[in-house]
C-alpha cells in the first residue's frame, strides 16, 4: 500500500491509495523512524474525515528500514525493504482496504488521513 506527494498516479499504481501527501519517509520524525527501526509494531488508521470512515491495519519496523524516500510512504505484507519502505508484515493491502473507502479515494476530491500509532511502548 502506497501513500505518495506526486500528484498524479498511472494506471500501474493499483497499491496506490493517495497522492499529494505532505509527508513521505524522510520527512517522519526522529522518534518515529527509531522505534520502527527498533522492530515495533505501528497501528495504522485510514480515516476518510468528510465520510466518518476508517480503516486501520498493523504492521511491523525492521533494523533495515533506511527511510531516504523523498516522495512516497510504503507498507508491506512482505518483508521486502527499500528507501521507500515505512514498515513491512502488514496484516492488510490495498486489496484489503474497505471497499467503499477505496472507491471514494478515486475521486481527487477526497480528503485522506493516516494516523501512525507505536504500540507497545
Amino acid at each position: 500500500m502506497e501513500v505518495t506527494k506526486d500528484r498524479d498516479l498511472t494506471l500501474r499504481g493499483d497499491c496506490i491509495i493517495g497522492v499529494r501527501a505532505d509527508k513521505s519517509v524522510v520527512d517522519l520524525s526522529d522518534d518515529l523512524k527509531g522505534f520502527l527501526r527498533s522492530g515495533y509494531a505501528i497501528n495504522v488508521e485510514i480515516i476518510l474525515p468528510d465520510y466518518n470512515l476508517r480503516d486501520e491495519l498493523t504492521a511491523y519496523g525492521d533494523p533495515r528500514l533506511t527511510f531516504r524516500h523523498e516522495t512516497d510512504v510504503v507498507i508491506r505484507k512482505s518483508d521486502f525493504v527499500c528507501d521507500r519502505t515505512l514498515a513491512i508484515r502488514s496484516n492488510k493491502s490495498a486489496r484489503d482496504i474497505d471497499r467503499e473507502i477505496v472507491e471514494l479515494l478515486m475521486d481527487p476530491k477526497t480528503e485522506i488521513i493516516l494516523v501512525l500509532t507505536v504500540q507497545n511502548i
